[in-house]
């Protein structure tokens, strides 16, 4: 299984136009941000303290989010390659076998979303360093490495769910570019989440990827958020609604339960992923037991 998650990795990386597509989303939130929507942002929340560095790690947040989204989808790109090419009925002879073969898809997708996430992080806290002298203490950068991992597995699993029923390459690129671009919105990063209809929020809650935003922007900003709007508790609240930095059902979800939600997504999604596998296990034993 090591030697095709190998493969599937080296793939990936050789195409480098592949590459540069499954980052296109997340790259387009970072411009939009940077040309359009930080100077309307800034004079919007001017009062608050340390305004600029809330909204550079909210950006980030989100934009981790996205690219944890596209990149392992375009991970998995190579699972509908080999199906439309039927290499993986040879693969499947191997003494990997089917199991162990839609592993290595997921295992090597999940890799890839770990990597491309820490090359993001790297530039956005790179560019932000030198323009606005962003920090992000030990404290932080462990719980969002953490999270870059829960993320990106996440988003392989429900990834691999859409995957499953695509048949040819060109139906994926196709696909890729409608959810590269609606995970902008899904997640809060193009306009925030408070801003958009009562309807299309409640769409956005049903999205795992804006729970993998909600804590990135948590473990972000919670600290400066306290500076910011000390003994302002109601405003602050107004604020991460606004800003999906917590998301709201009946009340602001807390932390804890914004991470037990993801576990319950993500336990759900495995199984959905793995159902057509077993299904086809206990039919091919069937008819074994019938002859």
């Amino acid at each position: 299984m090591g030697a095709m998650i190998g493969r599937n990795l080296r793939l990936y990386f050789r195409n480098y136009s592949g590459v540069f597509f499954s980052l296109l989303g997340a790259l387009i939130s970072f411009v939009l941000y940077l040309l359009f929507l930080k100077r309307s942002m800034q004079s919007e929340w001017a009062r608050v303290p340390q305004a600029t560095k809330l909204l550079d790690t909210w950006l980030i947040g989100g934009t981790l989010a996205i690219t944890g989204i596209t990149t392992t989808l375009g991970g998995l790109s190579q699972s509908v390659i080999d199906r439309e090419r039927h290499i993986d009925q040879d693969l499947r002879l191997t003494d990997a076998g089917p199991w162990r073969l839609q592993v290595s898809y997921l295992l090597s997708a999940g890799c890839i979303g770990i990597l491309m996430q820490l090359a993001m992080l790297g530039i956005m806290w790179g560019y932000f360093y030198m323009t606005d002298q962003l920090v992000i203490t030990g404290t932080q950068l462990a719980h969002v490495l953490g999270l870059i991992v829960v993320s990106s597995l996440l988003a392989t699993v429900v990834n691999a769910i859409v995957v499953q029923s695509v048949q040819s390459l060109a139906t994926l690129t196709k696909l890729a570019s409608v959810i590269g671009t609606a995970a902008g919105f899904l997640v809060g990063t193009y306009i925030p989440i408070g801003v958009i209809p009562n309807a299309a929020q409640t769409l956005v809650k049903l999205t795992p990827g804006s729970y993998v935003a909600a804590l990135y922007r948590q473990f972000l900003m919670t600290d400066r958020l306290k500076t910011a709007f000390k003994g302002n508790e109601d405003v602050q609240d107004h604020f991460e609604k606004l800003m999906g930095i917590r998301l709201e059902w009946s009340t602001l979800l807390s932390r804890s339960t914004t991470y037990h939600i993801i576990g319950l997504i993500l336990g759900g999604a495995l199984i959905i992923a793995f159902i057509p596998l077993g299904l086809k296990r206990w039919h091919q034993r069937r008819l074994i037991h019938s002859r």
